[in-house]
């Protein structure tokens, strides 16, 4: 979970600035099922409750003593402001 916290966190601040809160809850619930998946297909003679219980903290989650999954939802967006007419123009005034 460590390396996967480390590439969540690093995409999350990459992508942030812009309109990109949708793809980050969407980004939440692909993360959570790949890992949800994979907890099932690693302890495949535990039941749910008991996986929830021990991994997610009897939540729903994905936590452990040391770690916790990222939320990439939570992250804030940060959108460009509208600068209108301070763009400075490559080509020379003629006026």
């Amino acid at each position: 979970m460590h390396r996967l916290n480390r590439v969540l966190r690093g995409w999350t601040a990459y992508f942030r600035f812009g309109v990109s809160h949708a793809t980050f809850r969407y980004l939440r619930h692909f993360v959570w099922q790949r890992v949800i998946k994979w907890l099932r297909r690693k302890f495949r003679r535990s039941t749910w409750k008991e996986l929830r219980r021990r991994y997610c903290g009897g939540r729903w989650w994905p936590v452990t003593d040391e770690v916790r999954l990222f939320d990439p939802a939570r992250v804030k967006t940060v959108r460009y402001l509208y600068r209108g007419m301070k763009i400075p123009s490559p080509w020379p005034s003629t006026s």
